[in-house]
């Protein structure tokens, strides 16, 4: 074996230590990877149910926002419907009771003014005494 010789096993010792201390972390990054593809497996499998149930409540969501829209309409319709109602009745009512109410003012005013409730509320409240001493005075002019 000559100098040659030694200094290429050297050299191929080394060598073989270098790939050594490169193989054990790579084995280990391996490993990492390895394990990550298993993770990712187990979450796209538990994601996969997670998914159709999604989209199963989403369509219930939508069927049920239809009927939601349909019962919207129909309370738009009777709201107008009801306004409606109350316009008509107002005005078929409302009216007439509006006149009425001013015919009987004017006619309580006028009343007043001719003096009708007011001499009738003063000679049945206080005409028993005032009528009663005026029959004694006949009474007593005519003995």
């Amino acid at each position: 074996m000559s100098g040659g010789d030694i200094a290429g096993l050297i050299a191929a010792v080394v060598f073989a230590v270098l790939v050594g201390f490169i193989a054990i972390p790579l084995i280990k990054l391996g490993r990492v990877l390895d394990s990550t593809r298993d993770a990712i497996k187990e979450a796209s499998d538990g994601i996969t149910p997670i998914l159709d149930e999604t989209a199963t409540t989403l369509q219930e969501t939508n069927k049920q926002l239809a009927r939601v829209d349909v019962i919207t309409k129909n309370v738009a319709d009777v709201t107008g419907n009801v306004s409606a109602l109350v316009a008509l009745f107002a005005a078929t009512v409302g009216g007439p009771l509006i006149k009425l109410a001013g015919f009987s003012a004017a006619a309580r005013a006028a009343f007043m003014a001719a003096g009708g409730f007011a001499s009738r509320t003063s000679s049945t409240g206080g005409g028993s005494s005032t009528g009663s001493s005026r029959s004694r005075r006949r009474r007593t002019d005519s003995h």
